[in-house]
C-alpha cells in the first residue's frame, strides 16, 4: 500500500492547511528505532542528559511565538492556553533534569558481605539502568504537555532513553516543529538527532510497538486505540511495558451536606471544570453524584445559568465533533434522561456545552443506562440524582476505574465529623488521585503527583506526571561479588557522584 500524505487540518473550517509529511513506511518506522538505539549511547552520562533537557526547555521557549501560532491554527485551543501549556512542558523538562541531577531515581542501594545473616549476605550493590527505546505515542488534546515534548518523552530522556514518536494526525505541524527543536537542543551536547524520532500514521504506530528494539511505549488516548496497542505490546515475542492513559469518568460526589452550605458555589465551579478547553481534557468530571430535593435543585439550577452563559467551542477536529454529537444524543434519549442544557452541534464547526441528569435508581443496576457510565469526550457531564447513601454506594460500586474522584463536603464533614473519613476511603479504589473540595481539571506537575488509575484510566499502577513518571522506563539490576573497579561509578563504596543511596541498612546523602 503506498503511503499517504498527512495534512495540516484547521478545525475551525474543516479545510487541509497543507501537507506536512507521508505517513511513515515500515522501513521508514525500522530506520527511526534502529537510529533512537544507536543514540543509547549519547545518554549515558546523567550530566549531558540533565543539560540536553535544559537546552530544550531553552529552545522551545526561544521558539514560542511560531510553535503556539501553528499549535493554535491545529487544536483551536487559543494561545492563551497553548502558551500556558507549553510554559508547563518547559518546567517539566527542567523538573526531570533537576531529577537526573540529583540521582535518587537511580534506587542505588548496598549491602556489604554479612556471614553472620540467615542466610549469608554477599556483596550485593543494585540500582535502575534504562530500559532502551522508548514508544511514544502522542495525545490530541495537549499538543505539548502530552504530545512530542511531552510527560512521556521528557522523562524517557531523563531516564537515559532514546524515544521514537507517533505524531498526532490532529496536530503533525506541530510535531515537525517540535521535534526539530528538541533535534537543535540535543546537537550542542553531542546528542544525534536519533535521539528523538518521529514518524506519522496509524499503520506506523502498530509496527512501532511491534519493533523488536522498542523497549516500552507510552500512550495517551481513547480506550479503544490504547488496548489495541497494548494488546499488541502483550502480544510480542518479547512482551513490553505499555503504560496507557485510555480514558476516565472522573466521578464527584457532592453530599447532601455540602449541597445545603454552597450549591451555587458547587455548580458554577463544576460548569467551569466540564467546560473548561471545550470538556477535551482527561479529567473531566463526567459524572457527578448530587443529591435529589431542594438543596441539589439549588445545584442544578447554578449549573444551568452557568453552562448556559458558556459560548460554543471547537472540538480538536471533526471526527471528534461528530462523536460527541451523535453521544449525547443517544445519552439524552434514555428513559428518565433529561437536559436542562442541551448538548450538542453548536454549529457547523462548534459544540454547545450541557448536562444531562438522571435518577441514581437507573444506574444502580445493570441496564441501557450503562452508556452513561462511558466517557464522553466534550463539555457535556451527567448529573445523577441520588435519593440516600444506599444510592450513592450503589452508583460508586459500578464504576470503572479512573484518574480521579472528587468529594464535596460541607465545612463540619470535612473537619471530621460526619462521614468524610468514610467516604475518602469508598472513593480511593476508583481512582489514582482523590480530591476534597476541588475540581480535577489542572494536573500540576509536582513530585507528589499521580496522573494514573486503574484500568481503564491506565494500564499500569505508575503516573504519566510527576518525577516518579521517570520510574517507568527504568529497570533494577544487581551486582554480586563485583571488584570496585568494574562496577559502575554510582555503586562504589566511594560515592564518587555524591548521590543518595541505601548502604548497608542506611539511608546516606
Amino acid at each position: 500500500m503506498a503511503a499517504a500524505p498527512v495534512w495540516s487540518v484547521d478545525p475551525r473550517t474543516g479545510k487541509q492547511r497543507e501537507q506536512v509529511a507521508m505517513e511513515a513506511t515500515a522501513q521508514e518506522v525500522d530506520a527511526a528505532v534502529r537510529a533512537a538505539h544507536e543514540a543509547r549511547g549519547a545518554l549515558a552520562d546523567r550530566t549531558v542528559r540533565s543539560s540536553f533537557l535544559r537546552s530544550a526547555a531553552d529552545e522551545l521557549e526561544a521558539a514560542k511565538d511560531t510553535l503556539v501560532e501553528v499549535a493554535d491554527a491545529e487544536t483551536a485551543l487559543g494561545p492563551v492556553r497553548l502558551t500556558g501549556e507549553l510554559a508547563r512542558t518547559c518546567y517539566q523538562l527542567r523538573a526531570f533534569a533537576d531529577i537526573v541531577d540529583e540521582g535518587a531515581f537511580l534506587d542505588v542501594v548496598i549491602n556489604h558481605p554479612d556471614d553472620t545473616a540467615t542466610p549469608p549476605v554477599p556483596d550485593l550493590r543494585r540500582y535502575k539502568v534504562p530500559l532502551g527505546v522508548v514508544a511514544v505515542y502522542s495525545a490530541s488534546n495537549f499538543p505539548f504537555a502530552f504530545s512530542v515534548p511531552g510527560g512521556d518523552t521528557a522523562s524517557a530522556l531523563a531516564a537515559g532513553c532514546p524515544v521514537v514518536v507517533k505524531a498526532h494526525p490532529d496536530h503533525p505541524g506541530l510535531s515537525e516543529l517540535v521535534a526539530r527543536v528538541l533535534r537543535r537542543a540535543a546537537a550542542p551536547h553531542g546528542i544525534p538527532e536519533g535521539v528523538l524520532g518521529l514518524v506519522h500514521g496509524f499503520e506506523a504506530g502498530v509496527e512501532l510497538v511491534r519493533h523488536p528494539l522498542v523497549s516500552a511505549a507510552g500512550f495517551t488516548g481513547s480506550v479503544r486505540g490504547g488496548r489495541a496497542l497494548f494488546d499488541a505490546a502483550a502480544a510480542r515475542p518479547v512482551p513490553i511495558p505499555f503504560h496507557g492513559e485510555l480514558g476516565s469518568l472522573n466521578p464527584v460526589l457532592v453530599t447532601e451536606a455540602a449541597a445545603a452550605e454552597r450549591a451555587e458555589t458547587i455548580g458554577a465551579g463544576l460548569a467551569g471544570s466540564m467546560t473548561l478547553g471545550v470538556g477535551q481534557f482527561c479529567v473531566k468530571p463526567g459524572l457527578v453524584l448530587a443529591p435529589a430535593g431542594a438543596a441539589g435543585d439549588r445545584l442544578v439550577k447554578s449549573l444551568t445559568d452557568a453552562v448556559s452563559d458558556t459560548d460554543a467551542g471547537v472540538l480538536l477536529d471533526h471526527r471528534m465533533r461528530d462523536n460527541f454529537v451523535a453521544g449525547v444524543a443517544e445519552r439524552a434519549q434514555l428513559p428518565d434522561v433529561e437536559s436542562p442544557v442541551t448538548p450538542g452541534a453548536g454549529g457547523e464547526h462548534t459544540v454547545s456545552a450541557g448536562f444531562l441528569t438522571v435518577p441514581a435508581s437507573r444506574l444502580a443496576t445493570e441496564g441501557e443506562h450503562d452508556l452513561l457510565l462511558e466517557e464522553c469526550f466534550g463539555p457535556v457531564t451527567v448529573l445523577v440524582r441520588y435519593e440516600d447513601d444506599a444510592e450513592v454506594h450503589s452508583v460508586l460500586s459500578r464504576l470503572p476505574g479512573n484518574l480521579t474522584a472528587t468529594v464535596h463536603l460541607s465545612e463540619e464533614e470535612g473537619a471530621g465529623r460526619g462521614r468524610g473519613a468514610e467516604i475518602l476511603g469508598e472513593l480511593t479504589p476508583l481512582a489514582g488521585r482523590v480530591l476534597v473540595n476541588a475540581w480535577p481539571t489542572g494536573v500540576a506537575v509536582a513530585p507528589a503527583q499521580h496522573h494514573g488509575g486503574p484500568y481503564p484510566a491506565t494500564t499500569s499502577t505508575s503516573t504519566s506526571v510527576g518525577g516518579t513518571a521517570i520510574e517507568r522506563w527504568l529497570r533494577p539490576v544487581a551486582y554480586q561479588n563485583s571488584p570496585q573497579a568494574l562496577l559502575p561509578p554510582e555503586l562504589r563504596d566511594d560515592n564518587p557522584q555524591g548521590l543518595p543511596r541505601r548502604f548497608n541498612g542506611r539511608l546516606e546523602r
